[in-house]
C-alpha cells in the first residue's frame, strides 16, 4: 500500500522555508545599504562639485637672464580646463598643456592631474608684470601671480660727468646717472683710498669724508687738495655693481719753494739743492745758474733783460756729467733735484729753480758759496755744515724767495745769516792761528832744552 504525503505539511515547510529567506534577505538589505549608498555618492561627486584651486601662486623675484617658474594648483577639475594669461593684456599664453604663443622661451608643465606650471626661461625686463591662472568654469575663476625681474645697474656715460678742470676757487658739481630695476643707489669715493674732503654747508671748513651718498657732487670752491679721481659706483643689490671713473683736476698757477737760500760745500765736494714745485696743469720746470731771474719770462732773460747792467746770463743747466738733474712727481706736487758734482770755485753763485704753466711762473733761488778748509786747521765736520744748513733754514722760515708772476717780488735780508757765517769762519781760523803758535811755542822751548 503506498504512502501519501499530506498537503497539510509541506505548505506548513514551504512556509517556513519562505520566512527564513525573507530574513535573510532583510538582513542582507540591511548590512549592503550604506555601502550601495557611497558608491552612488562617488559616482555623483565630480558632477555635484565645483572646481577649485589649492593655496595661491607665490610671487617670484628674479634677475634677468634666469628663469621664472610661477605654479597653480587645481582640484576637481573634472570637465573643465585651465590656461595661463598674461593679465596686463589677457594675452593667452596656454591652455591646458598646450602653448599657444610664439614665445619659445615660454612652456608649460602639466604634474599629478591637479598642477600646472608655467616656465619662462632667459628673463627680460619686458617679463616683469603680473600673469593669470584662469578655469573656464561659469562664473570664471582666476588666480595671479606676479613676476618682478630684476636689473642689474648701469651707467648712463650720456647724462653723467667725463673729467673735468676747473680753476682753484671756483665751483664744480660732478654728476653720475644710473638705471636699474630696483632704483640703484649712487655713492661717490676716490679712487686712491684717501678720505674725501668736502666743505662744510655754509661753511669754509674742510671735513674728510669716507664717502658720499647721491647722484650729485658738489665741490664748492675748490682747493687743490681735492683734486684727484674719483669713482661713482652704483649698486642695487643685483650683481654686479659697476663704476665710473671721473677725473677732477685743479688748476693753478706755480708755486716754488727751495730747501735752502744759502748753502756751502768744501771743493771737490757733490752738492744737491732741492727746491718743491706746486702746479697744475703739470708745468715745464728746469735750473738755471748766474744772473738774475724777471719774473716775466726766462726768453727775456735769455734775450738780455735783466734787472742790473751788466748782470751775467743766466745759464740753462742740462743734465750730464757735471749735472745731475732729477725729479720727483706726486700729484700737482714736484721734487726737483740738482746735483753739482765735484764743486770746485766756477760753481760759486746763484742757483734758480723755474717752474712755468700756462697759468703763470715762479722760481726760487740759492746761493752757493765754498767753505774754505785750511791745511792743518780745524777739519770742517757734518755737524757744522748742519748747523750751517739750519741758519740757511731759518733765514728762509723769515719768507719765501720763490717769485711768481701773480705775486709781488719779496727781498729777504740775509745779512744776519751771512755775518754769523762769516764769525763762524773767522773762529776757525782763529783757531787754526792759536794752533800753529802753540805748536811753534812747543818746538821752541823743545829746541832750548
Amino acid at each position: 500500500m503506498l504512502l501519501r504525503r499530506s498537503p497539510t505539511m509541506e505548505t506548513v515547510c514551504m512556509q517556513i522555508v519562505l520566512v527564513l529567506l525573507l530574513l535573510i534577505v532583510h538582513r542582507l538589505d540591511g548590512s549592503l545599504s550604506p555601502a550601495l549608498q557611497d558608491l552612488n555618492q562617488s559616482q555623483q561627486l565630480p558632477v555635484d562639485l565645483e572646481p577649485e584651486f589649492e593655496g595661491t601662486i607665490q610671487n617670484i623675484s628674479s634677475p634677468t637672464g634666469r628663469e621664472a617658474i610661477l605654479t597653480c594648483s587645481v582640484k576637481n577639475l573634472g570637465r573643465y580646463k585651465v590656461g595661463w594669461l598674461r593679465a596686463s593684456d589677457q594675452t593667452v599664453l596656454a591652455l591646458q598643456g598646450r602653448v599657444v604663443t610664439h614665445n619659445s622661451r615660454i612652456s608649460v608643465v602639466h604634474e599629478d592631474f591637479r598642477t600646472w606650471r608655467l616656465r619662462i626661461r632667459q628673463l627680460r625686463e619686458s617679463d616683469r608684470g603680473c600673469y593669470m591662472c584662469q578655469i573656464n568654469a561659469s562664473p570664471m575663476k582666476k588666480q595671479i601671480g606676479c613676476i618682478d625681474v630684476q636689473v642689474p645697474p648701469d651707467i648712463i656715460n650720456e647724462e653723467s660727468s667725463a673729467d673735468i678742470a676747473v680753476q682753484e676757487g671756483e665751483d664744480a658739481t660732478i654728476v653720475c646717472k644710473a638705471v636699474g630695476h630696483p632704483t640703484p643707489r649712487v655713492t661717490w669715493k676716490r679712487e686712491d683710498g684717501e678720505y674725501m674732503l668736502l666743505r662744510k654747508p655754509q661753511s669754509r671748513e674742510l671735513i674728510r669724508v669716507e664717502a658720499y651718498n647721491g647722484t650729485h657732487l658738489h665741490l664748492p670752491k675748490l682747493e687743490r687738495r681735492q683734486m684727484g679721481a674719483y669713482l661713482c659706483i652704483a649698486s642695487n643689490d643685483v650683481p654686479p655693481a659697476v663704476s665710473k671713473r671721473v677725473s677732477l683736476s685743479v688748476h693753478f698757477a706755480p708755486s716754488v719753494r727751495p730747501t735752502s737760500q744759502l748753502l756751502g760745500a768744501p771743493l771737490g765736494s757733490d752738492v744737491q739743492l732741492e727746491c718743491t714745485v706746486e702746479a697744475s696743469p703739470m708745468p715745464v720746470s728746469y735750473w738755471l745758474k748766474g744772473g738774475r731771474v724777471l719774473p716775466n719770462s726766462f726768453a727775456g732773460a735769455a734775450n738780455g733783460n735783466y734787472e742790473q747792467p751788466g748782470l751775467s746770463r743766466p745759464e740753462m743747466l742740462l743734465d750730464g756729467p757735471k749735472y745731475g738733474i732729477t725729479e720727483d712727481r706726486h700729484g700737482f706736487r714736484t721734487n726737483m733735484r740738482l746735483v753739482v758734482r765735484s764743486f770746485s770755485p766756477a760753481d760759486v753763485g746763484t742757483y734758480h729753480c723755474v717752474s712755468t704753466n700756462s697759468l703763470g711762473r715762479a722760481d726760487g733761488t740759492m746761493r752757493l758759496y765754498e767753505i774754505k778748509i785750511h791745511p792743518g786747521g780745524v777739519q770742517t765736520t757734518d755737524d757744522q755744515l748742519n748747523i750751517i744748513g739750519g741758519l740757511a733754514e731759518a733765514a728762509r722760515g723769515r719768507g719765501n724767495s720763490a717769485t711768481s708772476s701773480h705775486h709781488p717780488t719779496r727781498t729777504h735780508h740775509l745779512l744776519p745769516t751771512v755775518l754769523l757765517l762769516i764769525v763762524s769762519l773767522s773762529l776757525g781760523t782763529i783757531r787754526t792761528v792759536i794752533s800753529a803758535s802753540s805748536d811753534s811755542s812747543s818746538h821752541a822751548r823743545t829746541g832750548n832744552r
